[in-house]
């Protein structure tokens, strides 16, 4: 990745041997072609471009193209027409964390209604999306050039307040469930989702929630519609402590996005950066990741941003809960 964005000399700085005169650099046509070969062949056409440096935009394509986005909170339509499909979504995208969102008063039923309905989506569109349940399935996929559909979040309120809820979701193969509020069940719920390999999303939780959660979850939070400016910078860097990972909308306006993305890089950490969905997916995020090399961040940085700390996160999660079972186990 280095290569791609790191500007390098275009002519050698290698000095001539000793005693080889340097010819002098004959001077350019006025016509624009190139300078006639001292050996009398013809001359190629000039090209301008050549050992010109990337410029920002070009460099974010290339990063993109290569190190695809892990969008949070994806919005599906409230109908799933199969003329409809597969969903629209920006090119640079390699995996979505689908939204399981309904009404409060769909409650369970509503909410089974729909990871039945994304299901049957995901076996409609196979060449181009793949249902994905871990970390290692969500690489997999983008490997094969499909975009992994991860089922989740689910809304606290389709719960049911009931634990074996929360396991049922998870057997049918949600991987992030949003806590909202925070008191008993709550509590256990957290541990609850440790234990299986659910992730703690944590998107439009007072700050108070935010550390009361952060005070029970081993796991690390995630953030999937994430709203840094509703939280104060203690929360943040109680975030950065976690490892959790606030996945910003990306609005058509990249220098909003980015903003608040350089506010959570400096108080939370770099490795808690992550993109939730775009409202232009037809711009993309080419003008995000060009505006953010502007302003100094490193390739790293970017390709946590893109996929690495969402990745990073579930993976925690999983093997987290894998060390769970394997002490109930040896016990």
């Amino acid at each position: 990745m280095a290569e791609l964005l790191d500007d390098h000399p275009p002519f050698s700085t290698v000095p001539p041997a000793a005693g080889v005169t340097t010819p002098p650099d004959p001077s350019p046509p006025l016509d624009g072609t190139a300078p006639a070969p001292l050996d009398g062949t013809a001359s190629p056409p000039l090209d301008e471009t050549a050992s010109a440096p990337l410029d920002e935009a070009a460099r974010a394509r290339a990063l993109l193209a290569a190190q695809p986005v892990t969008e949070g909170h994806t919005e599906l339509p409230e109908s799933l027409d199969p003329e409809d499909l597969p969903p629209v979504r920006a090119p640079e995208v390699g995996a979505q964390l689908w939204s399981l969102h309904v009404e409060e008063d769909e409650g369970v039923v509503g909410t089974l209604r729909r990871i039945d309905s994304v299901r049957a989506l995901v076996a409609t569109c196979p060449e181009d999306l793949r249902l994905a349940h871990t970390s290692s399935e969500l690489a997999d996929a983008r490997n094969c050039g499909r975009v992994a559909a991860l089922l989740g979040p689910v809304g606290w309120s389709a719960l049911g307040g009931s634990a074996a809820t929360l396991r049922a979701y998870h057997a049918l193969g949600v991987r992030a469930v949003n806590l909202t509020c925070f008191d008993r069940f709550a509590r256990d719920a957290v541990r609850e989702m440790n234990r299986i390999g659910l992730a703690v999303d944590l998107s439009g939780a007072d700050p108070d929630t935010v550390r009361s959660a952060l005070a029970v979850t081993r796991a690390p939070a995630l953030l999937t519609r994430a709203a840094p400016e509703a939280l104060p910078d203690d929360v943040l860097r109680l975030l950065g402590g976690n490892g959790a990972v606030l996945m910003v909308t990306v609005t058509e306006d990249p220098a909003a996005a980015a903003d608040a993305l350089d506010r959570v890089r400096e108080v939370a950490g770099p490795r808690c950066v992550g993109v939730s969905r775009t409202t232009a997916p037809a711009v993309g995020y080419v003008p995000l990741f060009a505006e953010l090399l502007r302003r100094g961040w490193t390739a790293q940085e970017l390709v946590g941003l893109a996929h690495a700390n969402a990745t990073r996160a579930l993976r925690e999660t999983e093997f987290l809960s894998r060390t769970n079972r394997i002490r109930r186990a040896a016990a």
